[in-house]
């Protein structure tokens, strides 16, 4: 084992953990990898809720108790992933405290099925919130057309938010828009703003297994060359993004008035091919003030042989934009890319979400008491 975790930590990158399960919280794992691993955090999403529940029977009672009450399956949904996310936060109160508030939150989706009503999400993120009732959560909101407003809405309410979904440059431009928009709003009505926090999960692995599946189609020598490249790139190109945004006198007077800055966070970091380096998404982008969220796989990988050589996105802009430039030139088009990852990405949360309501229907079935 080495101490790149340890070393991570210490290069300004929060250690988040993707997933959660209520064995993970009952066995005592994850206790143990906030106090051994470095973590600091942790996200779910649908997917992640979908396969905790439909594995085990960790959810048997709690599911007895709710088909013992008739809930509707919505309401059965919410409950279950409520609680665990209560459970989780509880556990990384102390990470919460430590770090006033930087670090130590759990991470809850609003229904993937209102990416595209502005109003049901700032509603749906509200009651998140309020199920939750606790001050270490961050409500998910995707970075669709329509969740734009709605970040900056919910940030105005005084509601932290992890923005999800991101993949491309130009709305990872309008999401810290939003953010500063929402800070604003919090200011005009009173709210303390250095209790505001917020992150802004740019997608990675997603961007190289798209344009590598298009350049493996063009088949060229100069394609291949490209090969694994556009991912890191389109990460760096969003560093560069944010520091122009919190250096800027919009930011300034937010920041003296006791705002905190919306760090950037590296989300689908598991690799998918694997051609590459299995912690290259992590390696490739140690930063200052960001964090990388990482499935389990990933994060043992780190520890296990991950090499952490300090800041690896400091001075990389200009072949990064070199990087993607010659992508676009291949005939591979970024607006196109991109767009066709959000629609998929929202369309993979609605299939998962999907899923979920009919295996916990049935087990509301399974579960519901005899008549009589």
């Amino acid at each position: 084992m080495t101490d790149a975790l340890k070393r991570l930590s210490e290069e300004g990158v929060a250690i988040w953990l993707d997933d959660l399960s209520r064995k993970r919280i009952t066995s005592g794992n994850l206790a143990e990898l906030i106090d051994q691993q470095h973590v600091v955090g942790v996200t779910t999403n649908p997917t992640i809720f979908q396969k905790a529940i439909s594995e085990g029977d960790g959810y048997d009672q709690q599911l007895t108790d709710l088909a013992a009450r008739k809930v509707t399956v919505e309401e059965a949904i919410r409950m279950i992933t409520t609680a665990d996310v209560r459970d989780a936060a509880d556990i990384l109160r102390p990470v919460f405290d430590a770090t006033d508030g930087r670090d130590g939150r759990v991470s809850i989706e609003v229904d993937p099925r209102l990416a595209h009503d502005t109003r049901a999400t700032v509603a749906e993120a509200k009651q998140l919130a309020w199920l939750v009732d606790r001050p270490n959560t961050l409500i998910k909101i995707p970075a669709t057309e329509a969740g734009i407003p709605a970040i900056a809405e919910t940030i105005g309410l005084g509601i932290s938010v992890n923005v999800t979904l991101i993949f491309s440059l130009e709305r990872y431009r309008k999401v810290m828009d939003a953010f500063l928009t929402g800070l604003e709003k919090a200011k005009e009505r009173g709210l303390d703003l250095s209790k505001i926090h917020s992150v802004a999960s740019f997608f990675v692995s997603r961007v190289d297994t798209e344009i590598d599946k298009r350049i493996d189609a063009l088949g060229t020598d100069e394609a291949k060359a490209l090969r694994g490249k556009a991912a890191v790139a389109n990460a760096r190109l969003a560093y560069q993004a944010y520091e122009e945004v919190f250096s800027s006198d919009r930011w300034n007077a937010l920041e003296r008035e006791g705002a905190n800055k919306q760090r950037p966070l590296w989300a689908s970091t598991g690799v998918k091919d694997k051609a590459y380096q299995d912690t290259m998404y992590v390696t490739d982008l140690v930063a200052p003030n960001t964090v990388n969220t990482m499935p389990e796989a990933t994060l043992l990988a780190t520890e296990d042989h991950g090499e952490i050589t300090g800041n690896t996105v400091a001075g990389t802009y200009e072949q990064a934009r070199a990087d993607l430039d010659a992508v676009e030139r291949l005939g591979i088009k970024y607006d196109d890319v991109v767009q066709l990852l959000e629609d998929e990405g929202v369309e993979k949360f609605e299939a998962s979400w999907n899923d979920l309501l009919k295996s916990t229907e049935a087990e509301l079935r399974r579960l519901a008491p005899s008549e009589g």
